[in-house]
């Protein structure tokens, strides 16, 4: 009795845990800016995953895509021709970005 209750609540915990992981799940962009305004909008030029030695950050898709970064946090102030890498989620047909991280400039391949 005591190993089905057992069982029985590890089940309903890892339910429990991959609900909410797929919850919090949100979508990623990566590839050139094209332009940004302080609190308004950021436009890219999305690179796809296709990395090579001389693109290490993809290949560009000449598809624009614009996001709200109003409420994003945002490390170092991205300017046009920067590799940025964008977490947001859709709301409403509008991507909203949660965080905005500046690759080019942090150069994460080396940590």
């Amino acid at each position: 009795m005591i190993r089905k209750f057992a069982a029985g609540s590890a089940f309903l915990a890892l339910g429990i845990l991959l609900f909410a992981a797929s919850a919090y799940a949100g979508e990623v962009a990566q590839g050139k800016c094209l332009s940004y305004s302080k609190g308004g909008t950021l436009v890219i030029e999305e690179y796809d995953t296709n990395f090579t030695p001389e693109m290490k950050y993809g290949h560009p898709t000449s598809i624009e895509s614009s996001f709200d970064v109003s409420k994003a946090k945002i490390g170092i102030i991205p300017e046009e021709g920067d590799i940025l890498r964008i977490a947001y989620s859709v709301v409403d047909s509008n991507k909203k970005a949660t965080k905005v991280m500046n690759v080019s400039k942090q150069d994460l391949r080396k940590k």
